[in-house]
């Protein structure tokens, strides 16, 4: 298992992970706000939850390349909790216990629970969320923001769904200044990509950087010169701007620790732990595929992270953090190479909220839109499809599957079907051919290529039973160490009926003897070999 680097191994990448983390706290800031909206939450909250995962959680996981924050995929649970509790500082204390139960988590090496997913569903999940990016952030483009830029989720709070709001936003008055400064975006950060220099100081430049800064420049121009044009406050980043230092600190709220009696907020606090620690577990296995170096991460460090960073969270009044794949994905393709990038996103946006937050606000959401979209595309570009097709049909259906699943449920629920249709081909690959039959003169090999189980039934009786009259049958169990009771039954009933049809039945192998005490038919039994 791979261990981060710390310490004097930060100032060694600290030239990719610099500018890496400018593009990712570019992409963390409408994502946090948009999150916080969609849950329910202050939206300062929703910041909150991004500075702590990216600070705490960063300190404390050996994830290289993974960035917490603020999820989409718990945006219904969050909802749903802030609702059903007597008070909002009643569902922090629900977080600060969901950090907890993640700590126990750890101690208890759930972590292995991300192993268990096939690498077929893994990018199947990454594909989803690009698909997602690429759907939600087209109505931000042209100045629809329907539903908040957080939201991923299919069904909107609006009664909507992704598809309905790509609709709507083609019958909306489009905003010809959102579409210029998207249209220009997008031009220029897929041009960037390939005309980058790899020396000089240019290749430190974050592609995103630029955009953001040419959304603001054009924006101001449009409303110093073309006023038509010029785009709404309403698709602006919109960051809480306290008056003082006093005013920031009212913003932060505590839990209310007298809430812990109620059953309601241990409910809240399990939902979230293990959800929480699912998609995050889910989330840093498909960053490790993500990594160039191949990295692989310790899981039940993780857990212990994102405890810690939702028990913070909690307490400084922030929303649950996990480890989120949009942030993460971009963290990779900026080039980051250690979690000092991590770390760097969330001072930015912290030094930002609170120095800048008036410059912040003048961002377009159509220039966000824009990177995430161009992220989106990474994730899901055509190739990675025709790669899995390519792998054959028990690759490329569960990852198809699992898109669709995630496209139109949530990502848990796209990934445990993505998850059985992967276990119904094992399943199907183990059936078939379990048992061979080999015909020699008068002698018949019933050989047992594999333990044999309930599945395994239909094939040994059918080549049991297609053997003629009179022959010499040798059943080989030599290849396994298994067979359940339902396959011995088969094999005694068999050799019960030899003697009426004239057939003098061998047993071979079993070299662990377990079938041979459960089969009871006298039968001839052969040397193992």
């Amino acid at each position: 298992m791979t261990e981060t680097p710390k310490g004097g191994a930060f100032l060694a990448s600290w030239r990719a992970d610099l500018p890496a983390s400018i593009v990712v706290s570019l992409v963390a800031l409408p994502l946090c706000l948009g999150v916080a909206l969609a849950s329910g939450a202050p939206l300062f909250a929703g910041l909150v939850a991004g500075i702590v995962g990216g600070i705490v959680v960063g300190l404390l996981s050996r994830s290289p390349l993974s960035v917490s924050g603020p999820a989409a995929g718990l945006t219904a649970i969050v909802l749903a909790a802030i609702e059903g509790l007597s008070s909002y500082e009643a569902f922090l204390l629900a977080v600060c216990i969901a950090g907890i139960i993640q700590i126990g988590f750890s101690f208890l090496r759930a972590g292995v629970l991300a192993e268990f997913v096939p690498s077929s569903v893994i990018t199947g999940m990454l594909a989803a969320i690009g698909l997602i990016l690429i759907l939600k952030q087209l109505p931000h483009a042209i100045g629809y923001d329907g539903d908040p830029i957080g939201d991923f989720a299919f069904g909107q709070r609006d009664g909507g769904n992704t598809i309905s709001a790509v609709v709507a936003m083609l019958r909306d008055d489009i905003q010809w200044g959102a579409v210029i400064v998207a249209g220009v975006s997008l031009a220029f950060l897929f041009w960037w990509d390939k005309a980058r220099p790899k020396e000089g100081p240019l290749r430190f430049v974050p592609g995103p950087l630029v955009v953001v800064a040419f959304g603001v420049t054009a924006n101001l121009l449009f409303q110093n010169f073309a006023p038509a044009l010029a785009i709404a406050k309403t698709h602006l980043v919109a960051v809480p701007v306290p008056a003082t230092a006093a005013a920031y600190a009212e913003l932060l709220r505590l839990p209310d620790f007298t809430a812990i009696v109620n059953g309601k907020v241990w409910i809240a606090a399990a939902t979230i732990a293990i959800v929480a620690s699912l998609e995050s577990l889910l989330s840093v296995k498909a960053v490790d595929e993500l990594d160039p170096q191949r990295r692989v991460t310790d899981k039940n460090r993780e857990l212990l992270a994102q405890g810690c960073g939702n028990f913070v969270s909690g307490f400084l009044g922030g929303i649950p953090v996990t480890s989120v794949i949009v942030r993460s994905s971009a963290n990779v393709d900026a080039g980051a190479k250690s979690q000092l990038s991590t770390i760097l996103h969330a001072v930015w946006l912290l030094a930002s909220v609170l120095l800048i937050p008036s410059v912040l606000n003048l961002i377009p959401l159509s220039a966000l839109a824009a990177v995430l979209i161009a992220t989106g595309w990474k994730l899901a570009k055509p190739s990675l499809f025709i790669e899995r097709y390519g792998q054959g049909l028990t690759q490329f259906i569960p990852f198809v599957a699992t898109v669709v699943a995630i496209l139109f449920t949530d990502l848990l629920i796209g990934i445990a079907i993505g998850i059985a249709i992967g276990l119904g081909f094992v399943i199907w690959r183990n059936i078939q051919n379990a048992v061979t039959v080999i015909h020699h003169g008068d002698d018949v090999m019933v050989r047992a290529r594999r333990n044999l189980y309930f599945v395994h039934k239909a094939q040994l009786q059918e080549a049991l039973a297609a053997i003629p009259d009179g022959k010499t049958v040798l059943i080989d169990l030599s290849a396994t160490n298994y067979v359940d009771l339902d396959n011995v039954d088969i094999i005694n009933a068999f050799a019960k009926a030899a003697p009426y049809r004239s057939l003098r039945v061998i047993i071979k192998g079993d070299p662990r003897g377990e079938t041979a005490h459960r089969i009871k038919a006298p039968l001839t039994r052969a040397r193992a070999t």
